[in-house]
C-alpha cells in the first residue's frame, strides 16, 4: 500500500480512496482502511455504510466486497490484504501437519504462505496444483513435491478442468489445507471460478481430514460457486477478528474453530 496520505481528508476523499482500494484488491480491511487514510473505523464504518447506501459495495464482517463480487476475483499479485492474520493463520497451520505424511495444498495466499513457513527439513509428500506453491517446496529437500495436471488460470496460477479433477479421484492423502473466497453459514464455501470449484471439491474427496485456511474477512462473503459445505471441513483456521454475531453463526452449524 502507498504511503499514508495526510489526515483530515474530507468524507468523498476517503470514500473514493476506498473504492479504488476495493477495486484493486477484490476485498477491504475496515482496520487496514482505516490506519491508511489515517482515520478511526468507526469513520470508516461510516463511509461503508454510506457507500452501501448508494449502491457502490457491499459490506461484510470486517469490510466490504464488491456489488458485484460474486463474479469477480483479485489477481494473484493483488492478494495483499490482512497480511499479519494471515501469518498468523499459516503459522497455527504448521501444527496440523502430518510428520511424515502426505498433504495437498490449494490455491491461495494464506495456505501459499503456509507452504512457505514449512521447515527446510519438512519430509512430507507434497500434492498441489498451485505453481506458486510448488515453486516455493522446491527449495525444500526433504519435501516431495507433485504438481497436479490441467490448464492454469491466469488469476490463480492454478490447474483446473478434468486432468486436475481426474488427478484428485485417485488420490489419497493425509490432510488437505483449502483456501477459499467466501465462508457463509447458509451457503458454505465458495468460490467465483466454476472450474476451481471443481477442483476444490475433488480436493475434498482426496483427504482424510480437510483443514480451512481463511482470515476472518471472508466470513459473509458468497461468491456464484460452492466449493464446500461447512460440514464438509474438519477444521477452519481463522484470526480473533471473527467475533460477534458472525462467531455465533459459524459455531452454530458445528464447525469446529482455531482463532489465532
Amino acid at each position: 500500500m502507498s504511503a499514508t496520505p495526510a489526515r483530515g481528508l474530507y468524507s468523498l476523499e476517503r470514500q473514493q480512496a476506498a473504492l479504488a482500494l476495493l477495486a484493486e484488491r477484490g476485498r477491504l480491511d475496515a482496520a487496514e482502511l482505516a490506519a491508511h487514510l489515517g482515520v478511526t473505523t468507526e469513520t470508516v464504518r461510516r463511509d461503508l455504510i454510506a457507500l452501501e447506501r448508494e449502491g457502490r459495495l457491499r459490506r461484510v464482517h470486517g469490510g466490504a466486497v464488491p456489488l458485484h463480487g460474486l463474479d469477480f476475483e483479485p489477481a494473484v499479485a493483488a492478494r495483499t490484504g490482512a497480511a499479519e492474520e494471515k501469518e498468523r493463520i499459516a503459522r497455527a497451520a504448521l501444527a496440523h501437519l502430518p510428520r511424515g505424511g502426505s498433504v495437498l495444498l490449494d490455491a491461495g495466499s494464506t495456505v501459499q504462505r503456509l507452504a512457505e513457513l514449512l521447515p527446510a527439513d519438512a519430509e512430507l509428500r507434497v500434492f498441489t496444483g498451485a505453481l506458486p506453491v510448488a515453486t516455493v517446496l522446491l527449495a525444500r529437500p526433504g519435501t516431495e513435491v507433485h504438481l497436479l495436471g490441467g490448464r492454469v488460470r491466469r488469476t490463480t496460477l492454478t490447474s483446473v478442468d478434468e486432468w486436475a479433477v481426474r488427478a484428485l479421484q485417485e488420490l489419497n492423502v493425509d490432510v488437505a489445507f483449502l483456501g477459499t473466497n467466501g465462508i457463509s453459514a447458509a451457503r458454505g464455501c465458495t468460490t467465483p471460478d466454476p472450474a476451481e470449484a471443481a477442483v476444490k471439491r475433488a480436493m475434498l474427496g482426496a483427504a482424510r481430514r480437510r483443514v480451512l485456511l481463511a482470515d476472518s474477512g471472508k466470513v459473509g462473503a458468497v461468491s456464484s460457486h460452492q466449493h464446500a459445505a461447512l460440514a464438509d471441513i474438519d477444521l477452519l483456521v481463522t484470526d480473533t477478528g471473527l467475533a460477534g454475531e458472525a462467531l455465533d453463526d459459524v459455531r452454530a452449524t458445528g464447525l469446529a474453530l482455531e482463532r489465532v
